[in-house]
């Protein structure tokens, strides 16, 4: 796990892997994901989450995003295919984008590591 002891949440991108941590011991992951393509990547360093959503929807997309976590500018943890990259966000599976919605909260530390 390449986070800090201080993460919450914590994203891979070589590995193109996610965990969740408490009390710096990791509690949930890894699960896989799917960030970022080459020409929209998913920002690499340390952030907050700052916004929630179960129904979000992309306007720059005109795409549904259920269960974001946003945690940079529009870039958010949520329900898509792990096998598609995404245009910066950080796609889970269904139970596991739930799973992070559920755990995660305002201000929460997300640190993205390459």
């Amino acid at each position: 796990m390449p986070c800090d002891a201080t993460a919450i949440a914590c994203v891979s991108l070589s590995k193109q892997e996610a965990w969740l941590l408490k009390d710096g011991k990791v509690v949930y992951g890894p699960v896989k994901v799917a960030t970022g393509r080459a020409s929209l990547p998913t920002p690499a360093g340390d952030f907050k989450v700052y916004y929630k959503v179960v129904d979000g929807w992309s306007t720059t997309y005109s795409a549904p995003m259920p269960y974001s976590v946003f945690f940079y500018k529009g870039d958010a943890f949520h329900e898509d295919p792990v096998t598609v990259r995404s245009h910066g966000c950080v796609h889970l599976s269904l139970t596991h984008a739930e799973y992070f919605y559920k755990f995660l909260h305002l201000g929460d530390k997300v640190e993205v590591r390459s």
